[in-house]
């Protein structure tokens, strides 16, 4: 038997949400979406929606878990385009009120029974230089320099599960040399593992630890490398604040493996909020301010403390695809100090290819 075409389905829909008396999240859900989704939330079969593309399993918690409440809201109300999706999403938003959308989200969250996996919440914006707590699918590319150096960091990272992700760091770097000639090349290669060890929604906080150990894989002669392997140990605070508002904390220690170099300790600061433009459905925008502090345990030494204040954007419909761009100035021990250009391209690549969703 023939399909009804997809605005007839969808029109019938909102009569059947319309004349539903249970408003209860469960009740709205079974009106609003099971004839799609299924009433557990794995989804209907394809052919038998004959949409182009499956739906999604909202009882899959490595999907549902990524994504904040408010992007969820947004294709309910606004329908699939809202983020570069299919129109087999339609827009709810003339049917159900904000609090019916709220409502259905509550059950929709409950379909995934892990509790393991931290919400998308916590996936706030990344800092320049502050690790976030977050367990990412995703490829950064970071590019900074000044008058004397400048450097391309490729950084993959993958999630495994519900609170671990590995990543690799390769640093492309062109400096000038202790001979006094340019050189270019790989610098010191970082290896390095996250744990997710806290996260609740309610309280608004995540908590992970984790370590890096960097290769002496960049030629010290040249200025490219440290010349020995260290260990960088580290744990990582994200805060949920009112309004949008997020707060991240990274401390670290560096400890080289072997003598004549100092061990250092760190703590990075990371405050920003974020807005939307073209109405709350519309690209995000999150300037922060960095704080950066280091010093090396030795007799003697002194506090470095860096500001950068910068922005990041989502520069396409799916929002999966962000650029930042910052400064990071001296503010103590300046000498021979200049201040940095920073930015990078992040690619969420769980979300899509580089090129979907624009």
């Amino acid at each position: 038997m023939r399909q009804p075409p997809l605005i007839f389905a969808a029109l019938l829909l909102l009569a059947a949400i319309s004349s539903a008396q249970d408003r209860s999240p469960a009740g709205l859900y079974a009106s609003a979406c099971a004839s799609c989704h299924g009433a557990d939330g794995k989804g209907r079969a394809q052919q038998d929606l004959a949409f182009e593309t499956p739906v999604p399993d909202f009882s899959d918690c490595e999907f549902a878990s990524r994504e904040p409440d408010p992007d969820w809201y947004a294709i309910i109300h606004e329908g699939g385009p809202v983020r570069a999706f299919g129109r087999m999403m339609p827009a709810f938003g003339d049917a159900l009120t904000g609090d019916e959308i709220e409502k259905i989200l509550v059950h929709v969250r409950t379909l995934c029974d892990d509790p393991r996996w931290p919400r998308g919440e916590f996936n706030l914006p990344r800092p320049l230089f502050t690790e976030k707590a977050f367990p990412e699918d995703e490829a950064v590319f970071t590019a900074s320099g000044d008058g004397d150096a400048s450097e391309l960091e490729i950084l993959y990272e993958k999630r495994f599960g519900p609170v671990g992700m590995v990543e690799i760091a390769v640093p492309l770097a062109s400096v000038d040399s202790p001979t006094g000639s340019r050189e270019t090349g790989v610098g010191d290669i970082a290896l390095g593992y996250k744990h997710t060890v806290y996260s609740n929604l309610a309280s608004g906080n995540i908590v992970s630890l984790g370590g890096e150990v960097i290769l002496p894989s960049g030629d010290e002669d040249k200025g490219l490398g440290k010349g020995t392997t260290v260990l960088e140990p580290f744990a990582t605070w994200g805060r949920l604040l009112a309004s949008d508002a997020f707060f991240q904390a990274h401390a670290f220690a560096e400890f080289p493996t072997e003598g004549g170099f100092d061990d250092e300790l760190g703590l990075r600061l990371a405050l920003g909020k974020t807005w939307t433009s073209g109405g709350e459905f519309g690209r995000a925008w999150s300037p922060m301010l960095e704080v950066l502090s280091v010093r090396d345990l030795a007799s003697g030494a002194k506090t470095k403390i860096d500001l950068v204040p910068q922005c990041q954007v989502a520069l396409n419909t799916r929002q999966h695809i962000l650029f930042n761009l910052g400064i990071r100035v001296p503010v103590t021990e300046t000498a021979g100090r200049d201040a940095q250009l920073v930015t990078y391209l992040l690619w969420d690549w769980f979300d899509g290819g580089f090129f979907d969703g624009w």
